[in-house]
């Protein structure tokens, strides 16, 4: 099976799916990742005395040894504005991700929940591309069988230290995918690539809130109990 995870920032599938992508991987599954920004818009770069340009840049290049230690499939980074994604017309961003969905022929495709998780206008207004470029495209895509949205719970929003985070009721997670040890590890190794915002992920506590559960709520369905795999019921 092909899965697609859709963010857009470097460092969100790092935060993110990392766990969930590096078992899919070790399962055999095919795992594409599209990163709609280069991220160079972070504050991180004043640290460094650069531009967003060259931010992008080493951001970019952070990605590759990303690619590497959760051996993705494939990896598309776009350059579209960091921040800005807001003041874009939404059907350029449609037409990237539309693309990317054509190319890549995913199965499952994945971005952020409705409420973003942190809240950042970035990750709604992909909520929302991805969303309606799913349902443009599925009527004649038979390859395309479902929209999943990666979240975390309410209670684990709850207990995040730094920044207010959004989380998603129980009743409505359909999907409860168990990694393992080496999974986390994997993540962790993920989010070391990212040199430049080491600062940011200790002052997160990231790799303390990875778990070896990982949440998925489905686009259209509902599943009580939850699915233990994304892809079940569309093998």
């Amino acid at each position: 099976m092909r899965i697609l995870y859709i963010y857009p920032h470097p460092d969100d599938e790092s935060f993110g799916p990392a766990p969930a992508i590096s078992k899919q991987r070790r399962q055999g599954h095919g795992v594409y990742l599209l990163t709609l920004t280069k991220g160079g818009a972070t504050r991180q770069r004043h640290k460094y005395g650069h531009s967003i340009e060259e931010m992008g840049a080493v951001r970019y290049r952070e990605m590759k040894d990303v690619a590497r230690v959760l051996d993705l499939s494939g990896m598309t980074v776009l350059d579209l504005p960091d921040g800005g994604l807001k003041e874009m017309d939404p059907r350029k961003i449609e037409a990237a991700i539309y693309d990317e969905i054509e190319r890549v022929e995913p199965n499952v495709v994945v971005t952020y929940p409705v409420h973003g998780i942190s809240g950042f206008h970035d990750h709604l207004v992909t909520h929302a591309a991805v969303k309606r470029v799913f349902l443009d495209r599925k009527p004649s895509a038979t390859y395309l069988r479902r929209l999943a949205f990666l979240t975390i719970t309410e209670e684990q929003a709850g207990d995040a230290e730094v920044f207010h985070l959004n989380g998603t009721k129980l009743d409505e997670i359909d999907c409860v995918f168990r990694v393992d040890d080496v999974d986390i590890k994997n993540a962790h190794k993920a989010l070391d690539c990212y040199v430049t915002f080491q600062e940011t992920i200790e002052k997160t506590g990231i790799k303390r809130f990875l778990t070896n559960e990982v949440y998925y709520e489905i686009f259209q369905e509902h599943h009580d109990p939850p699915l233990t795999d994304i892809f079940c019921g569309i093998d």
